[in-house]
């Protein structure tokens, strides 16, 4: 397929629907793998002897080298092409897994995941950017929405089929199941995806600004992530070191003449708004993830495959009724879903404070599941289409990259904050009356984050920024001397 398709492709016809499995599965191993390889910790623990410190980095090394450069991935796809990195993306990542697989140790299983994590951050904001840049922006919403709940599923999954495979295989089977996905995406993708970019993007790579944010992210991550484990000097150094780039970073963006993150992205009101309300509702997401799947194994007894199965529910309402809700936000405006689902979500996190030792899953953990999963598929596609529909479309990759940072880091932030609120430090996490009060504690705190969220975007979302292109003519008159051609405006553009 040429990159004329580009934009004009229909959410039901054929290469719609190539374009959105192509995105889905790539994007899908990432985050399937975000979740399945916490159920895999003991036996991979007890395999290479690793000790409770390393284990913890083959969990937060992924998230370490994803969050600190996926805006330069994005950068690179708005620039290089979108489809080409997307599938840079992939083939590094499954490269990465099938090191993984093979780690003979620890050290090496962390290093293999660091790599896994690069792979990441080209293919995450890339896998949106595709879909952004090709359908037609009647069916953008309608497609992120599929986007989120397919994806959602994959990520649901993950401790469930973690949990099988272990038993089941190894847990070297959790990093082989990446395989024949990547190889079919990178096979498919060159075939299947139109390649866009930005038309404008000139002059040198920024180096010094992708420098200045890996390092800025990846200090403050590290930071985050140590941070409850003692404020050693090494922390401090590196929250200050992070900090201290990411200022030079804004400095840097606003002076040279050719940045990797246009800053003019931000001084859209709409663009700033859907991010903070992702940074206030991923801190809370985050938080119940992490927390949830721990809090059934250690305080309720359960096996590591019942506890991931506990979240089928969100699994099946995510499948079901996200594309419907990325409709739902093109029909009446992002600005209702986001302030109503954040509010569902914070319902069902109250629920789970409900949840004690002892209660079935039928009368104290489903309900508050599904009400937590009914709130989630309205905030999930219309927060990531009003981000995109923000930016202009030229700029789809680096925004993509953005928001994914935004959500990534906001997840960190609740795992490192929310125990040492809870009182789940050391020994204490592992005991189950312990377990029990912090968990509850944390959802509480949870609850109020989501609420927050909820009340921003109805302050700051507005309820036409993605209807604001379609009242504008589909074609531009050749009166300037350019051809007759379908034009591609963003809402920044129409102000």
């Amino acid at each position: 397929m040429s990159a004329d398709g580009a934009g004009t492709i229909a959410f039901d016809s054929g290469p719609g629907r190539w374009i959105l499995t192509i995105a889905v599965l790539g994007s899908g191993i990432a985050f399937l793998d975000g979740t399945v390889v916490n159920v895999a910790l003991p036996a991979i623990g007890k395999d290479l002897n690793a000790t409770t410190s390393q284990l913890q980095w083959m969990l937060n090394g992924y998230l370490l080298s994803l969050a600190s450069l996926i805006l330069l991935g994005g950068s690179l796809g708005d620039r290089y092409g979108r489809r080409a990195i997307f599938t840079v993306g992939v083939a590094w990542f499954t490269l990465a897994s099938a090191l993984c697989a093979l780690a003979p140790t620890a050290g090496v299983l962390i290093a293999a995941r660091l790599l896994q994590g690069v792979g990441g951050a080209l293919l995450t904001p890339g896998s949106l950017a595709l879909i952004e840049s090709s359908f037609r922006r009647a069916d953008r919403a309608r497609a992120i929405g599929a986007w989120s709940g397919l994806t959602g599923v994959g990520a649901a999954l993950g401790p469930l089929l973690g949990g099988w495979l272990v038993d089941a295989v190894s847990w070297r089977a959790v990093f082989l199941i990446n395989l024949p996905l990547g190889l079919f995406v990178c096979l498919t993708a060159p075939r299947r995806v139109p390649e866009t970019r930005d038309p404008t993007a000139s002059g040198r790579l920024d180096l010094l600004g992708a420098g200045l944010a890996a390092l800025g992210l990846a200090g403050t991550t590290y930071a985050l992530i140590e941070a409850p484990n003692g404020m050693t000097a090494a922390v401090w150094t590196a929250a200050v070191a992070g900090v201290l780039a990411l200022v030079a970073f804004v400095v840097h963006e606003r002076r040279t003449p050719s940045p990797m993150l246009p800053l003019s992205l931000f001084a859209n009101r709409q663009f700033s708004a859907a991010n903070l309300v992702t940074v206030v509702v991923y801190a809370a997401l985050g938080g119940v993830f992490f927390l949830l799947v721990a809090f059934l194994q250690i305080a309720m007894g359960w096996s590591p495959v019942a506890a991931g199965a506990a979240s089928l529910p969100v699994t099946a309402l995510m499948l079901t009724l996200s594309a419907r809700a990325g409709a739902l936000a093109q029909a009446v405006g992002p600005r209702l879903p986001l302030t109503v689902g954040p509010l569902g979500i914070a319902a069902g996190m109250l629920l789970m404070t409900r949840i004690d030792p002892g209660d079935t899953y039928v009368a104290s953990v489903l309900p508050a599941v599904v009400v937590f999963g009914l709130g989630l598929t309205l905030v999930v596609a219309p927060v990531t289409a009003t981000v995109l529909a923000a930016a202009e479309a030229r700029h789809a990759g680096i925004a993509s990259g953005v928001n994914n940072a935004v959500s990534r880091v906001a997840g960190l932030l609740a795992v490192a904050v929310l125990p040492l609120v809870g009182g789940l430090t050391g020994d204490a996490f592992y005991d189950p009356r312990a377990m029990t009060d912090g968990f509850h504690t944390a959802m509480r705190v949870t609850a109020a984050l989501a609420a927050l969220g909820g009340l921003l975007a109805w302050l700051t979302i507005d309820p036409h920024v993605l209807k604001r292109d379609e009242e504008l003519p589909e074609y531009e008159c050749p009166v300037c001397g350019t051809p007759l051609r379908p034009v591609s405006r963003s809402p920044a553009a129409s102000r």
